[in-house]
């Protein structure tokens, strides 16, 4: 039932084999990759615009790779037991797998978190497989507990500068460091970031005199290094090392103290309108920015310098951007999502809504899954390989939709001006380590209501 998802090599036992070697079950390999391989040369109706194609050798298998496969085990009870007594046996376990199965079998069922008087969630991150931290419009920065269903404020941080302009916007990035040691997310100041200690949660620092107005987006580089994005169209490097921090009070120990740090160089987007998503692209050390006048900007990482700027193709509405280790940008816009090449900037495939009036709001990939949050409420889910959304195994003449409940506006009169049911629109969602448990929350679409959405999926 769960073929795919755990592999677990068996070793034999001297004049014995493991109970998975059957040898029926290389024809059944073989059947398998005939039945693909016929499906994949059948023409389509409406051929792709951009075909990949595998290597064409030889089908043969090695002896050597034979007797692997038959050693081979998928079967849960035999990579657990194998995991609890230690064996010396090559154990692996497909997270990517695990999402699309539950997904498909449609397992999942969404627990709604109840948030009170809080506009709309534009952004969050799992902190661990229990909890979940989030940020909203009205600067509230949120964790939510999912086995005690429990919802815990963290305060927001702020300099005392009187000569510091406030800007208030709310909370519109967290990014977590790689090694998972650091939080970054926007301040009091909607034009300053904040920088919390994991998995505590401490404030470390506040970093100030980067923007002028709200940060829209951020990406870390490695443990130590971010950048940031603001409407005021620029971008700006920080460097987070508490070695070099001055902390008051006598010591970074004395909570909650924390310090002030300067960008390490600011830059201006050229050609940008207000810089709205941020992605790290680590296979060319680039930075990938969004503006919100259809263009997307890239920058060295290295130097911190623009390289270039190109024009989106007939694209509105452009407020997200997400990064695939196999070479692809993800853009959503008004109608569409784009997949565009990280190379040259073309554009490789428009995945075009399947509903009327559907505007994307956010975008994320979850190995070769290209999740969707809408303005209708709902999430999708695409196969970038396949090249087609995700498909139901209970319902063969549906695709795999999570349709997310009404959510709170208040007050509930300022709805009657509106003769359409009224949905949340999806601004962020996110996948625990796992891939059983997505997050999704965000809010009223019209930037005049006030009210949230928040979820778990699990």
């Amino acid at each position: 039932m769960f073929n795919g998802m755990v592999q677990t090599v068996r070793n034999s036992v001297v004049g014995t084999y493991p109970s998975c070697h059957v040898n029926s079950r290389l024809e059944e390999r073989r059947a398998k990759t005939r039945a693909l391989r016929a499906e994949r040369r059948r023409k389509p109706d409406k051929p792709d615009d951009f075909v990949t194609y595998e290597d064409s050798g030889s089908d043969e298998e090695t002896p050597e790779q034979q007797e692997e496969v038959l050693n081979t085990s998928y079967n849960f009870y035999d990579f657990i037991r194998s995991r609890e007594n230690g064996l010396n046996e090559r154990r692996k376990i497909n997270f990517e797998q695990t999402s699309r199965y539950v997904l498909t079998h449609d397992m999942l069922r969404e627990t709604q978190i109840n948030l009170g008087y809080i506009n709309k969630v534009f952004c969050s991150k799992w902190l661990s497989n229990r909890q979940v931290i989030f940020g909203t419009k009205c600067n509230k920065l949120l964790v939510y507990d999912v086995n005690m269903r429990r919802v815990d404020a963290i305060p927001t941080l702020s300099t005392n500068r009187a000569n510091h302009p406030e800007v208030q916007g709310g909370l519109h990035a967290i990014e977590i460091n790689p090694s998972r040691t650091y939080l970054a997310t926007g301040a009091r100041n909607s034009a300053d970031i904040a920088i919390y200690r994991l998995p505590t949660l401490d404030p470390v620092c506040v970093g100030e005199n980067g923007h002028r107005d709200l940060i829209m987006g951020m990406c870390w580089l490695d443990d130590q290094f971010i950048v940031s994005g603001s409407k005021d169209s620029r971008m700006a490097l920080w460097r987070v090392n508490e070695e070099h921090m001055e902390f008051p009070d006598g010591g970074k120990e004395f909570c909650p103290t924390f310090a002030t740090i300067n960008p390490l160089c600011v830059r201006d987007c050229r050609t940008a309108q207000r810089i709205r998503s941020l992605c790290f692209n680590k296979e060319f050390r680039e930075i990938a920015a969004l503006s919100l006048n259809g263009y997307i900007h890239v920058f060295n990482a290295e130097t911190f310098k623009q390289k270039l700027s190109r024009k989106l193709p007939n694209c509105q509405d452009n407020v997200s951007i997400a990064y695939h280790s196999d070479g692809l940008y993800a853009i959503g816009c008004r109608s569409y999502t784009i997949l565009l090449d990280t190379r040259t900037l073309q554009t490789i495939k428009k995945i075009t809504s399947r509903y009327s009036g559907c505007g994307i709001r956010a975008t994320s990939f979850e190995g070769n899954l290209l999740t969707v949050g809408t303005g209708l409420g709902m999430l999708l889910f695409y196969d970038i390989r396949a090249g087609k959304y995700l498909e139901s195994s209970v319902n063969a003449s549906r695709t795999v939709t999570l349709k997310c409940s009404k959510g709170i506006v208040y007050p509930e009169d300022e709805m009657d001006g509106f003769n359409v049911k009224y949905v949340p629109a999806i601004y962020t969602h996110c996948y625990d380590s796992t891939g059983m448990r997505l997050f999704a929350a965000g809010g009223p679409l019209p930037a005049t209501l006030v009210g949230n959405y928040a979820g778990v999926w699990q």
